[in-house]
C-alpha cells in the first residue's frame, strides 16, 4: 500500500484537467507539463505547479519520457498518470517511471507490451478464447473483400485503410505503413477482413493487485469518421442480454489472461447484422476518451479508481447495473464538408449552456449536462495536437431524452472562431436512423446528412447576413466620434438601398444585403428590424420575430471582419466583402494554396511536370493528420515554393498548375 500525494499528469489539455479535478477532490497537489505553444492554455494555469518543456511538437515535448521524468523530480511529484496518447501506452516509460520509484497510475509494463502490437495481442486472446478476426497477411484473395490495412502499434485511426480492390492493396498498405511510422514510430501494419456495417461496441475494466477485475458495462462508440470515434453512448443500444454478458465475459477474460491491473478498454467488432457474432479488435491500455458516459450510467469515478488501485486498494465492482443514458460527442475544430479537414486559429467564443459540472461528477447523482474541454474563449488552438476541442456529454433516465438535451445544448452553444463539426453532430443526435439504435461504423456513408454534403439552407444564411450588416452598422455607429445622434443612413430624399456584401463558405457567391436606414430604423424587403445592436439583433418576417446573437472579429482585417451569427436557425459564419480589393491578396490562376498551417511532408512532383486533375502534387501534416494536395486540372507544374519539412502558414502557395488551354484551373 501507498500514499500519493502529488500526481504529475503526462498529457495536456482536457484530460489534463479531467486528471486535476479528482485529484483535487481528493487532496492530492497537481503537476503540469507543457510546450511552449500550451503555456497559455487553462491546463497550465490550474495546476499547483507546472513545468516547461521546450520546443511544440509532441516529438519535442510531451513523447520526450526523459523531460517528463525530470519535470516529476524537479516538482517533487511522487506518481505519474499518463492520461491517453503520447506516452501513456509506452511500456518504456511506464518502466521508467517504477525506476524512478514513482507511482505509476495505470497497467504493469508486461501488460502494456502484450497489448501493445494488435498483431500479437490478436494471438494472445485466441489463446485465451476471445473470438479473433483472421490475420491474412499476404494469403487476401478476391474472395476475403472488403479488407481493413491496420497499423499494429497505436490508434486513432491513423494508419488504417479500406481495400475494396485487391490489386490496391499494395499501394495501400504503403501508405498506412508511412502514416503509421509517422504517427507511432512504428509502420508494421497487418490485413483483416472488413466487416461492412460493423458495430465498435467496448467494454470498461478495472483491474487490481488482488485478483479481481471489476467490469462496468459496455459502451458503443460506433459513429466514427475516418476510423476515430465521434459520438460515444453507455450502455450500447439494441443489444441482447445475452449477447451483452458474452461480451463482459469476453472482457473480464481478456484482462484475466495479462493480469491486468488498472483501468482498461476491450474493444470489440460486433456483428450489425448478426448482434450474436463479435470479435477482438485491440485492449487499449490506459483511460478512454470517452469514459465519462460510462462514469455517468454507473455514478463513479474513474480516476478515482486508477489511483486508488495505484495505491494498492481493491477495486469495487459496480453493486448494481447501469442507471439511465449517457451520450458523448466530440467536438472538433474541422470542416466536415472538406473532408474533415482540421482548423486551427483563435478561439474567439465558446459555451456550453446548461452544463452542470465539468470534468467530473455531481456528487451523489449523474450529471444532466457535462462539459470536458482544454480550451476557454480566446485560446488559441496550434497545429500541433489533435483538433478536439472539447467532449460534451448528456445523461438522462431514457436514451431518447439524453439525445433531446444533448442535441439541444449544441443547438444553443456558441463556438466561434473555427470551423467545426457542431452543427453535423446535432444532425447525427436527431437523425431518425440513429435516433432508433441504428448504429454503425458506416453511418456517415450511409446515411445522407446535409452538413456533411456541404448543404447550405440559403434563406437561413440569407437572414442571418441581414442580421450580420445591421450589427455592423450599429458597430460603425457606435464607434462615431462625431454626429452620434445622426439615424445611420439618413437621407433627406429616399434613394437606393444601402448595399453590403458577405461571403458564406458554402456558396459561390456572395449574398447581397440591400437595406436600408434612417429616421425609422432599419428594414429591406420582407424584414422589419424590431431591435438592434452591435451583438444583437431581432428580425421579424411573416410576423414571426427572431433574435440574432452576432459577434464581429476585426482582428484579422478591418475592412474584410468575420461575422458570427447565432439562432435557433443555427451558426452562420460570414466575412464581409470589401468594396475595393487589394491587389496584393490576388493569387495566380491555378495555385494551389495551404488549407491551413502545417508541415510539408513530401513534394511528388518537380516544376515543369506534367499533372492530371486529381494527381498528389505534395503532402501535408497538421494536427496529427495527413493531407494530400492534388492537381485541380490538367496542367504543367510552373512553380514549386516548398519542399520537405518545410513550414508553412494558411493561406501560402505552396505551387502553380497552369492549365491546358480551354480548361480553367
Amino acid at each position: 500500500m501507498t500514499t500519493i500525494t502529488r500526481i504529475l499528469v503526462a498529457n495536456r489539455g482536457e484530460i489534463a484537467r479531467r486528471v486535476f479535478a479528482t485529484a483535487r477532490r481528493l487532496g492530492i497537489e497537481t503537476v503540469a507539463v507543457h510546450s511552449d505553444a500550451d503555456a497559455g492554455l487553462p491546463f497550465v494555469a490550474e495546476a499547483d505547479h507546472a513545468v516547461r518543456l521546450p520546443g511544440n511538437t509532441p516529438a519535442e515535448t510531451y513523447l520526450r519520457a526523459d523531460l517528463v521524468l525530470e519535470a516529476a523530480r524537479k516538482a517533487g511529484a511522487d506518481a505519474v498518470h499518463p492520461g491517453y496518447g503520447f506516452l501513456s501506452e509506452n511500456a518504456g516509460f511506464a518502466r521508467a517511471v517504477l525506476d524512478a520509484g514513482l507511482a505509476w497510475i495505470g497497467p504493469d509494463p508486461s501488460s502494456i507490451e502484450s497489448m501493445g502490437s494488435k498483431i500479437e495481442s490478436k494471438k494472445l486472446m485466441e489463446a485465451a478464447g476471445v473470438p479473433v478476426l483472421a490475420d491474412l497477411g499476404s494469403t487476401a484473395t478476391e474472395a476475403d473483400l472488403p479488407l481493413l490495412v491496420k497499423a499494429s502499434a497505436g490508434g486513432g485511426g491513423r494508419g488504417m485503410r479500406i481495400v475494396r480492390d485487391l490489386a490496391a492493396l499494395p499501394a495501400e498498405v504503403e501508405k498506412a505503413a508511412a502514416e503509421a511510422a509517422s504517427a507511432f514510430g512504428d509502420g508494421t501494419v497487418f490485413v483483416e477482413p472488413y466487416v461492412e456495417h460493423g458495430r465498435h461496441v467496448e467494454v470498461q475494466v478495472v483491474g487490481d493487485r488482488h485478483g479481481n477485475v471489476a467490469v462496468f458495462g459496455e459502451r458503443d462508440c460506433s459513429i466514427q469518421r475516418r476510423h476515430q470515434k465521434v459520438v460515444e453512448e453507455a450502455p450500447a443500444p439494441g443489444l441482447s442480454e445475452e449477447t451483452r454478458a458474452a461480451l463482459h465475459e469476453a472482457a473480464r477474460n481478456a484482462a484475466a489472461a495479462i493480469d491486468y491491473v488498472g483501468a482498461g478498454t476491450v474493444e470489440f467488432l460486433v456483428d450489425a447484422s448478426d448482434p450474436t457474432r463479435f470479435w477482438f479488435l485491440e485492449m487499449n491500455t490506459r483511460l478512454q476518451v470517452e469514459h465519462p458516459v460510462t462514469e455517468a450510467v454507473f455514478g463513479v469515478d474513474l480516476v478515482e479508481a486508477q489511483i486508488a488501485v495505484a495505491e494498492g486498494h481493491p477495486v469495487e465492482a459496480p453493486a448494481d447495473g447501469p442507471r439511465g443514458h449517457a451520450v458523448e460527442v466530440r467536438l472538433y475544430a474541422e470542416d466536415p464538408a472538406a473532408d474533415w479537414q482540421p482548423q486551427s486559429g483563435t478561439l474567439a467564443s465558446f459555451g456550453i449552456p446548461g452544463v452542470d459540472v465539468e470534468f467530473g461528477l455531481v456528487p451523489g447523482a449523474p450529471s444532466g449536462l457535462r462539459l470536458d474541454t482544454g480550451f476557454v474563449a480566446g485560446s488559441e488552438v496550434g497545429t500541433h495536437y489533435d483538433a478536439m476541442l472539447a467532449k460534451v456529454i448528456a445523461w438522462a433516465p431514457t436514451r431518447a431524452q439524453a439525445l433531446r438535451r444533448l442535441a439541444g445544448a449544441l443547438d444553443r452553444a456558441t463556438v466561434h472562431g473555427l470551423t467545426t463539426n457542431r452543427d453535423l453532430l446535432v444532425e447525427v443526435l436527431r437523425h431518425p436512423v440513429f435516433a432508433a439504435g441504428d448504429v454503425s461504423t458506416d453511418f456517415f456513408e450511409v446515411q445522407e446528412l446535409g452538413s456533411r454534403a456541404g448543404g447550405v439552407d440559403e434563406e437561413a444564411v440569407r437572414r442571418a447576413a441581414f442580421a450580420a450588416t445591421v450589427a455592423l452598422a450599429e458597430a460603425d455607429r457606435e464607434a462615431r466620434t462625431v454626429q452620434r445622434r445622426i439615424p445611420v443612413a439618413w437621407r433627406n430624399v429616399l434613394s437606393a438601398p444601402q448595399v453590403t456584401e458577405l461571403s458564406h463558405a458554402g456558396l459561390e457567391e456572395p449574398v447581397r444585403v440591400e437595406w436600408y436606414g434612417g429616421r425609422d430604423g432599419y428594414a429591406g424587403e420582407g424584414i422589419s428590424v424590431l431591435a438592434a445592436s452591435s451583438t444583437s439583433v431581432t428580425l421579424e418576417v411573416d410576423g414571426v420575430a427572431t433574435t440574432y446573437a452576432v459577434v464581429i472579429d476585426a482582428s484579422a482585417s478591418v475592412t474584410a471582419p468575420v461575422v458570427h451569427v447565432d439562432s435557433p436557425a443555427g451558426y452562420v459564419r460570414l466575412v464581409r466583402v470589401p468594396r475595393f480589393v487589394d491587389p496584393s491578396e490576388v493569387v495566380a490562376t491555378g495555385s494551389l494554396l495551404a488549407p491551413m498551417p502545417g508541415s510539408v511532408i513530401s513534394v511528388a512532383v518537380e516544376e515543369g511536370a506534367q499533372v492530371t486533375a486529381g494527381q498528389t502534387v505534395l503532402v501535408m501534416e497538421a494536427m496529427k493528420m495527413q493531407h494530400t494536395v492534388t492537381a485541380p486540372t490538367d496542367g504543367v507544374v510552373s512553380q514549386i515554393n516548398v519542399k520537405a519539412g518545410s513550414q508553412v502558414g494558411a493561406g501560402d502557395v505552396l505551387a502553380v498548375v497552369d492549365g491546358v488551354e480551354g480548361e480553367e484551373a
